[in-house]
């Protein structure tokens, strides 16, 4: 069995269907790469994996389960997101944003222990965001944005994760160094990725999979 799984999926905005027949088999710990033309449809498919746009059609599964099936907690256990849009935490700091990565793991109250603090450490040490995590997340250029909201999302220990174009805004230096983490926590922590890349070049450094989408196809 397939630990992460679409068949013929169908997506897109009310019933106006973006990409049809998507048919994804992932074994945990792999990676996979969404390819194509800006206005294709792969932030539309990402979206729909997430469920912040619900599916026109077919199945997603999660170890042959649905995943509309699992409750919101249980999801966001199973899945974490990084996607394109900006988020406002207000005057929130770097560390704060990373440690909402967590809740899904806390109890009622929210209240974080040792074990949570030392994950939220791991994670912004593994995006090099030592020197950030006492400024202000809104005073961060968006290089620097981007780094703490993967930093999130390491720490959320999802099994999943789900990247919308993780490398928009970065450098090459970290565009680079940014995909070897990922490869990383998918050879070490056996992390299933789910990503869009504009970088052509770079996905056979980084991919198991290439999804390539044109013509709603």
């Amino acid at each position: 069995m397939n630990f992460f799984a679409t068949e013929n999926l169908k997506v897109g905005y009310k019933n106006t269907v973006v990409v049809d027949r998507i048919n994804i088999d992932l074994n945990k710990g792999e990676i996979i790469c969404l390819l194509g033309p800006n206005g294709c449809g792969k932030s539309t498919i990402l979206k729909t994996i997430t469920d912040h746009i619900k599916r026109i059609g077919g199945s997603m599964t999660v170890l042959g389960k649905d995943l509309n099936h699992l409750s919101i907690k249980n999801k966001a256990k199973e899945m974490s997101v990084v996607l394109t849009e900006r988020i406002n935490p207000g005057m929130m700091l770097a560390e704060e944003v990373v440690a909402i990565g967590r809740y899904p793991h806390t109890n009622y109250f929210g209240k974080l222990n040792k074990k949570d603090l030392e994950i939220i450490n791991e994670s912004i040490e593994i995006v090099e965001g030592e020197k950030l995590r006492y400024k202000e997340f809104q005073s961060l250029s968006d290089g620097e944005k981007q780094r703490i909201m993967i930093a999130r999302a390491i720490c959320q220990e999802a099994d999943i994760m789900v990247l919308d174009e993780p490398t928009s805004f970065l450098d090459i230096k970290f565009k680079i160094e940014l995909l070897n983490i990922l490869k990383k926590l998918s050879l070490e922590k056996n992390k299933t990725i789910i990503m869009s890349l504009h970088e052509i070049d770079l996905v056979s450094k980084i991919a198991d999979k290439a999804l390539l989408i044109k013509d709603g196809k």
